[in-house]
């Protein structure tokens, strides 16, 4: 397996995270693209042995994993306006893509639920290592997890159908709060699956660069 383990390597990637970060109109510090090369270097270190994702190489950490994770920037940010947002990331996993996130907004906070131990323990390990003051990570079963407030943005990344988030999660979400759900296609039949009271308030096609895959954002919204 191929890993940023030089420091060669790990500026390599980090000018590679940054300069696609620019073709999605977003501006990283060269403290933040170091960030996404150590968290890139971490989620391969405890891949080999944890299995957290089916991709195991730097330079395809980068389109699908980072870069994926923020696609959907832009839209966080033109919902956040001028306030800090709270924001959830369920079935969090290898911290796709809550971590990305964390690492380009700081001043948001991210709370990064599973239900699978092996994954928060590297969670909480990146967190540590990253100095991720603005992220919290949590074991637990989102359908009964009940936390003091209530989150802005409520993110999954082909997590599970439109219904079971909504359904997982509706609890969770704060007055005037929307869904991120992040999809290769969109899902027509998952669409029309929704409860009445939930709608689609816009579908966004993503374009990330170094990837030629379909990739949208469904944002849903109670009616």
């Amino acid at each position: 397996m191929t890993r940023a383990s030089s420091p060669r390597d790990a500026d390599a990637l980090a000018d590679t995270v940054a300069s696609g970060a620019a073709r999605l109109g977003l501006a990283l510090s060269r403290a933040q693209s170091e960030q996404f090369a150590r968290f890139a270097a971490l989620l391969l270190k405890w891949n080999a042995v944890h299995n957290l994702t089916a991709i195991d190489r730097p330079e395809d950490v980068v389109p699908l994993h980072l870069l994926d994770s923020l696609a959907i920037l832009p839209e966080l940010d033109a919902l956040a306006g001028a306030r800090p947002l709270r924001a959830l990331d369920v079935g969090a996993g290898g911290g796709l893509p809550g971590i990305p996130l964390a690492i380009a907004r700081p001043q948001w906070r991210f709370w990064l639920i599973d239900k699978v131990q092996k994954k928060t323990a590297f969670l909480q390990q990146a967190r540590v290592e990253l100095r991720l003051a603005n992220v919290e990570v949590v074991h637990g079963r989102v359908e009964t997890w009940q936390p003091a407030e209530r989150f802005d943005v409520i993110v999954a990344r082909a997590l599970a159908s439109l219904a079971d988030l909504v359904a997982w999660t509706r609890h969770l979400l704060a007055p005037g709060g929307v869904w991120f759900a992040m999809k290769a296609v969109v899902p027509e039949a998952e669409i029309a699956a929704l409860p009445g009271d939930v709608r689609v308030q816009r579908t966004v096609k993503l374009r990330v660069p170094l990837l030629d895959g379909q990739r949208h954002l469904i944002i849903l919204e109670t009616c």
